[in-house]
This record gives C-alpha cells, sequence and structure tokens, in this order.
C-alpha cells in the first residue's frame, strides 16, 4: 500500500434509487434559494421530465426559469447562452436534468456567474476561485457520473478543443440518482453511457492517483456493470438493471473524481473534439485497445478487474489473469455493439490528417500522465490507428 495523504470529496447530499426524484422539493427547501434555472434539453422536454421537475418545484413553492438550449456537447456558446437566461432571470440556483451535457452547461454558467471572464479562462485544474451558486444535479443516463464530480468538459468551439475544467467548487450540491428517469434510453445510449462509467471505474481503479476508497468503489462499479449492462441494454424496462447501473455510474463517478481518469479520457476528448463523436461513444471506441496497452503496467489490479467482471482466474498466473480482464473487457465492447471508429463513418484520410493534433491535445489535457503505463505521441498516434 502506498502510504500519502488522500482527498476525497463527493455531494453534501446524494439521493438514490427508484422514485428518489419525489424529494426535490424537500431538497429545495433546505437550500433557501427563491428562484431556479432548469438547464436541460429538448428531449427531457418531450419525454416530460421537464415538466415533472416543474411540478416538484411548484408544490414546494420555488420558482424557476427554463433554458434547454442544450442541442448536444456542451460548447461555450451554450454555456453563454444560460448565463444571460440566469441574470436576466434573477436565478440564484442552477438545477440540471438530462444526460451529462446539461449538468456540465450548468456547472459552467455556474462558473461564469459567479467568477465572470470566458470560459476558456478556466481550462484545467483548479482556476476556479468562487463557488458556484447551488447546483441540484438530476442524472437521466448511467454513465457520466458528473452529478458527483468536479468535472466538466465544455468544447471551446474557435479551437475545436474540448476544454477539462476541474474545480471542487463545481461539485454539485445535491444530486439525484433515479434509475426509473434512465427506463426510456434508447439501447445505444445505454451501452454508450454504461461503458463510459466502466471506464470511469477501470481507469480510476488503476490510476496513478488510486486510493483505498477510490479502489472499493471502483470495484463495485465494475462489478455491477459487468452484470448488469447486457440486461440494461437488452431490456431497458429492467428496472433491477437499470437501478444497478445508476448506482455503479454513481460509484464510478465518485471514484473518479477522487482518484481521476487516465490515457482513455485523454484520448477520447479530442476524437469528440474533432469528429463530433459523444464523449461516452469515444471513451468506449478506446476501452480495448487501452486494456491491452495498459495491463502489463499494474497486472495485479487488472486480475482484480476480471475477478469483478465474473471471470475464473484460479491456478493463473497475475500476468494470465490480468490478460483475462483484457479479453472479458472486449467481450463486453462486442456484446453492446460498440462500433470501430470506421464504423462511426469517419473517413481514413481525414482521421489520419487529425492524429497528430489529437495526440498532443490528449497529453495536453493531462488525464494520460496518470495511466500506469506511460504513452508519448507516438504510441497515442499507434493506439489512434488500432482503434479506428
Amino acid at each position: 500500500i502506498v502510504l500519502r495523504k488522500a482527498e476525497f470529496r463527493m455531494p453534501g447530499t446524494l439521493l438514490q434509487g427508484p422514485g428518489c426524484l419525489e424529494d426535490l422539493g424537500r431538497e429545495v427547501g433546505k437550500l433557501s434559494c427563491k428562484k431556479a434555472l432548469i438547464v436541460s434539453d429538448e428531449i427531457m422536454k418531450k419525454v416530460g421530465y421537464v415538466q415533472r421537475v416543474e411540478t416538484l418545484l411548484k408544490g414546494a413553492g420555488v420558482d424557476y426559469a427554463v433554458f434547454t438550449d442544450v442541442p448536444g456537447e456542451p460548447q461555450d456558446t451554450y454555456v453563454e447562452a444560460g448565463l444571460r437566461v440566469y441574470r436576466e432571470e434573477k436565478c440564484d440556483f442552477l438545477l440540471a436534468i438530462g444526460g451529462g451535457s446539461p449538468i456540465d452547461t450548468a456547472k459552467a454558467i455556474g462558473i461564469l456567474h459567479t467568477n465572470g471572464g470566458s470560459i476558456t479562462d478556466y481550462m484545467g485544474a483548479e482556476k476556479v476561485k468562487k463557488p458556484i451558486p447551488p447546483l441540484v444535479a438530476i442524472p437521466t443516463t448511467a454513465g457520466t457520473g458528473s452529478e458527483v464530480t468536479r468535472f466538466t468538459i465544455i468544447t471551446d468551439t474557435k479551437n475545436d478543443v474540448k476544454m477539462l475544467i476541474n474545480s471542487s467548487f463545481i461539485i454539485p450540491t445535491v444530486a439525484i440518482a433515479d434509475p426509473t428517469l434512465t427506463l426510456s434510453v434508447p439501447p445505444k445510449t445505454t451501452a454508450a453511457t454504461g461503458l463510459d462509467a466502466f471506464c470511469h471505474a477501470v481507469e480510476a481503479y488503476v490510476s496513478k492517483k488510486e486510493q483505498p476508497t477510490t479502489d472499493l468503489l471502483a470495484l463495485e462499479a465494475i462489478r455491477l456493470i459487468s452484470q448488469n449492462l447486457r440486461r440494461a441494454w437488452c431490456n431497458g424496462e429492467d428496472l433491477e438493471a437499470r437501478s444497478n447501473m445508476m448506482r455503479a455510474a454513481t460509484l464510478a463517478g465518485i471514484a473518479f473524481n477522487n482518484s481521476s481518469v487516465t490515457l482513455i479520457h485523454g484520448m477520447s476528448r479530442p476524437i469528440g473534439a474533432v469528429f463530433h463523436v459523444a464523449h461516452g461513444v469515444s471513451n468506449a471506441l478506446l476501452l480495448s485497445v487501452w486494456a491491452e496497452f495498459t495491463y502489463i503496467a499494474k497486472p495485479e489490479k487488472f486480475a482484480k478487474v476480471a475477478e469483478a467482471m465474473g471471470e475464473n482466474i484460479e491456478g493463473l498466473s497475475v500476468l494470465d489473469a490480468a490478460w483475462e480482464a483484457v479479453e472479458a473487457i472486449s467481450r463486453l465492447c462486442e456484446d453492446v455493439e460498440i462500433p470501430s471508429i470506421k464504423d462511426m463513418g469517419i473517413a481514413k484520410e481525414d482521421y489520419e490528417r487529425a492524429l497528430p493534433k489529437m495526440a498532443h491535445d490528449a497529453i495536453a489535457s493531462g488525464s494520460p500522465a496518470n495511466n500506469p503505463r506511460s504513452a508519448t505521441e507516438e504510441q497515442i498516434i499507434e493506439l489512434y490507428r488500432k482503434a479506428y
């Protein structure tokens, strides 16, 4: 065991389990705030989730304004538009409902409201100097973990860069993880977000910044995802599988919030920025290639991953047991039909042209430095090629 200092942070309140959204009014009442900006998207409006939140706020006697102009992965332009509404409507707290995009957008709106400037000023770690307004985060996918983390990813549209912003001041005040909100998620999104959560868990577990508490959470998340993702993907109405996936995503989010992600996330952000691939999908595309590259650096931990995934490693050497994890990860990706980069319709010549910039941006993000096996820009380019 490495003896060193460790920091552990998470939301002040975390509600979990089917039906916990009904407690929203009670939790908002504790914030002593008067008016929410509901940050969401048109899909959430269409399926009625925004209206449910409005009804619960009305019941608690809390006023609100609505901002649903988050049509895709969060961008600086959406953040600026949301900030205008927040200020014009004289809101004093934020409520985000949806996937990672509305939650990340709400965090960024909060940063600009209390800290000023442009969102590009905050790329990197701990550049946010003042706490954001209270934020209630309600995820509707079991994946990003944004409802429990200190991170937001915002695209700088001028430079085609997905900026990672990291600050303990942006961890939501209240997280409400109600699995019934994930019942309508289609299979493709279930697969991508589920494997995004798997990446969070496995990266947090092998990261150079791991700690005993995050190891416990990460292994449990790996176990839950291995047992439930296929079920949730096959039958979206399976509430037990959905509940276990939501729990896993939250555990994985808390784990990487306090440990860190590694090479997968470093490499996936540039794919998303250059080719406009959703974050969960770009992580899933790289998962198998990463596992094959990394397992020899921490074979004892990969052996534990294999065990958590239900593989029989009895009688195997540590290295052979670790390889079982690589194969199990590959099977999980295949079973839920994760495509290759080529299958995504990205032309090979465009991809090849982008590789040097993507490899440079991957290293610049900082995450690859936490990988147990170091990777040069040249090695990252080769891994991108393998994933194609």
